[in-house]
């Protein structure tokens, strides 16, 4: 027992000696990773900032900056800022470092990380240096790379704009949707969220129509008149009712309230298309009292799976786009549905700002619209169900089958 209880005692003791000595090297080792990873940290920012000497973290907590900044690191000799962030081009986690003077020009930016598939995000941060935020928004991307260059130019962006809140300026850093959203609200406060109105008539003097969600009422965005050097629109509400909640200039007002009217007022009859010989994608055509087509078409895109392929059977939920038409060919409005085409590239074909691309175009015109780079087999598809969409107004219309 007594033996038993002498090794135990050694046993401590030299555990305590081991411990001891383990608290004195991390003393001395402690300072030292501290300083070299800070030395890393520090080289890393120098790599984006040349000029700069040394660097403290800016607590963001105070600010409202871009969501795609994560870190920012202040230059302490007053060279200006350097801003890490994180953005989403063809895959998600894409991590750039991006270095700003305090004269608001990029300084260098630097992908960290990323898990885009072709890796030109690598060498794409050399073309920053030097320029202010015109001059990045004018910078090329990359044919096949869209996503990444795009993503990576509005990370720049965020950076440039970082810049200046840190500095103490202000800057509107919403996207269009925020700002559009802004405008809607402002324009009708008793709606809630608002869903652009698909138009099966042409509406001059209007560019666009949103109806609330809640069926407080609609928003017309009025061209009819300019006013001022860069006015693109004034934001009319218009209540349920068709009373007027926000009036702009006498034009505009007038013109919002005759589109809102005017497509309220649309009624649809459905076209039997059974035996007219349009092509079996068209799964349904209407028709306007003023003799306009409104179809819907099933487009043959790449396909979420990647076996549903242009001009062949869908295998695959295929893209659903929805065209309006005038008799003589003339397309009023394009929307894209539903589709399940890949990610990255797919989300562009969700968006007004690709399908919009449509309106106004004619048998002769379609094709000359600027497609997504990188995705052809889904551009075939969509091109195709536009070009169907024609055909079938020409056969309807008792033009060739």
């Amino acid at each position: 027992m007594m033996k038993n209880m002498k090794s135990v005692g050694v046993l401590v003791a030299i555990c305590g000696v081991i411990a001891l000595l383990l608290a004195g090297t991390n003393a001395i080792t402690a300072p030292i990773i501290a300083e070299n990873a800070a030395g890393a940290a520090n080289e890393a920012l120098l790599e984006v900032m040349p000029d700069g000497t040394n660097f403290e973290q800016v607590d963001l907590s105070t600010y409202e900056l871009p969501a795609t900044v994560t870190e920012a690191f202040k230059e302490t000799a007053g060279n200006g800022y350097v801003v890490k962030l994180t953005t989403k081009g063809y895959g998600p986690d894409f991590v750039i470092m991006c270095g700003v003077n305090a004269e608001g020009t990029v300084t260098g930016a630097k992908c960290l990380s990323s898990t885009e598939t072709l890796g030109k995000e690598k060498e794409y941060g050399q073309n920053f240096a030097g320029k202010n935020a015109e001059a990045v928004e004018a910078t090329d991307t990359i044919s096949g790379a869209t996503l990444t260059t795009e993503a990576y130019k509005n990370a720049v962006k965020d950076a440039l704009n970082t810049a200046i809140i840190l500095g103490g300026g202000s800057v509107d850093i919403r996207d269009e949707d925020q700002i559009l959203a802004d405008n809607l609200a402002a324009a009708l406060p008793e709606g809630d969220a608002f869903t652009k109105w698909f138009e099966t008539e042409i509406i001059k003097g209007v560019d666009a129509i949103y109806v609330a969600d809640n069926g407080a009422g609609y928003v017309a965005l009025a061209v009819a008149e300019e006013i001022g050097e860069n006015f693109t629109g004034e934001f009319i509400g218009i209540d349920a009712n068709l009373n007027i909640v926000t009036a702009g200039s006498t034009a505009n007002t007038e013109a919002a309230y005759k589109a809102v009217k005017v497509l309220r007022d649309s009624m649809l009859e459905d076209v039997n298309i059974k035996k007219t010989g349009i092509n079996e994608n068209i799964t349904k055509v209407q028709k306007t009292a003023s003799g306009n087509y409104v179809i819907e078409i099933n487009g043959l895109g790449f396909g979420y799976f990647g076996d549903s392929h242009a001009y062949q059977p869908a295998k695959n939920i295929p893209m659903v786009i929805k065209v309006s038409l005038t008799a003589d060919g003339k397309i009023i409005d394009c929307l894209t549905v539903s589709h399940q085409e890949s990610e990255g590239y797919g989300a562009k074909w969700g968006t007004e700002e690709y399908y919009s691309r449509f309106d106004g175009t004619t048998a002769d015109t379609y094709q000359d619209v600027e497609l997504v780079a990188g995705a052809t087999i889904s551009n075939n598809g969509y091109v195709k169900a536009i070009e169907r969409c024609f055909e079938a107004v020409e056969i309807l219309e008792g033009g060739a089958k």
